[in-house]
């Protein structure tokens, strides 16, 4: 076995046999960086808590989404319990590295330091990462390369965000509508375009490693994965561009309000989620892959555009008045 991936397999390894006493509380920890904990979250933010913070975590995440899928699917690597079954503590699908969680983790705690800045945050984003990172390791989901790869990759989306903030941010917003509608939309197409170079370059999976019994079932969640990260980050860019020029929703209000906001938008997500996903086939391939994209597309603009709209319509939102016409070419 390659020496990095044996370290990882017996780090895993050790960590259990030494500390079998924290398995659930491990595991707890990477329920807290699923997909689907981050995507109940956003909403909540965005909806009834604070705008502006959602609406840039909920981009930066979905960005996150589409490099680390990509990346997956580029490297092609393992999970330490598909060399050793019985390392595995907790359910994950697809390829290893770079990790999810951990990068996920990364990106949105601090975030949330460089948002709230507070040395508390900072402390808990601190915590968070390593105790994310460590939980990985632990329930044999990732070697330690993976965690490794998963920190920096989120630093550096996290870096992208903040360059973009600071240098770019107030030009776009000043684009007329269409301009801004178009990048939103280029965006996601430059992201497939790149997927798909990369699956050129590196053809067909190795049939001849240890895990090749697994190889069918990845091949197919990664495709998948990548067709519904890039439709989420399609659906919210055109979402939360329409809703800054058409809906400006706000926040505030009271506390009966935000909940009924926040528990009518997520049924209603539910619905669109489920609901399409029972109705929409999974074979054929040709036809399954852009139901799918449909499907996250439309997810992701009801959290964006049309749950803010119907907040409005049923006065559970304010919105705020239209500025007038500011146009940059």
């Amino acid at each position: 076995m390659d020496p990095l991936l044996q370290f990882g397999v017996d780090a895993s390894r050790w960590f259990q046999e030494t500390l079998p006493q924290l398995e659930a509380f491990f595991q707890f920890i990477s329920t807290l960086g699923i997909e689907e904990f981050y995507l109940a979250l956003f909403p909540l933010i965005y909806w009834s808590v604070h705008k502006e913070a959602g609406r840039a975590l909920a981009y930066v995440f979905l960005v996150g989404n589409v490099f680390n899928t990509t990346l997956k699917h580029a490297f092609r690597q393992p999970r330490p319990f598909w060399l050793d079954p019985a390392l595995e503590k907790f359910t994950d699908g697809g390829y290893g590295i770079p990790s999810g969680h951990t990068q996920f983790t990364t990106t949105i705690y601090l975030f949330a330091a460089v948002w709230l800045r507070r040395r508390w945050m900072w402390l808990l984003a601190i915590l968070m990462i390593i105790v994310m990172g460590v939980s990985r390791i632990y329930l044999g989901s990732h070697f330690v390369h993976d965690v490794a790869a998963g920190f920096v990759l989120g630093l550096l989306v996290l870096a992208g965000y903040l360059i973009w903030q600071r240098r770019y941010q107030s030009k776009f917003e000043k684009r007329i509508l269409g301009q801004r509608l178009l990048t939103v939309v280029l965006v996601p197409v430059a992201f497939t375009a790149v997927y798909l170079i990369i699956r050129l370059i590196i053809g067909e999976p190795d049939t001849t490693v240890a895990w090749a019994s697994r190889l069918p079932e990845v091949e197919l969640e990664s495709v998948e994965g990548f067709v519904t990260a890039v439709s989420s980050l399609l659906g919210a860019g055109i979402g939360l561009v329409l809703e800054r020029s058409r809906i400006r929703f706000l926040v505030e209000g009271a506390i009966w309000q935000r909940a009924v906001r926040y528990l009518l938008g997520i049924v209603v997500a539910v619905a669109i989620w489920a609901g399409l996903g029972q109705l929409f086939p999974d074979d054929p391939l040709w036809l399954a892959l852009p139901l799918r994209l449909l499907r996250y597309a439309l997810l992701t603009l009801w959290v964006t555009y049309y749950a803010p709209w119907a907040f409005v319509k049923l006065q559970l939102a304010q919105a705020k008045p239209d500025p007038g016409i500011e146009m940059t070419l």
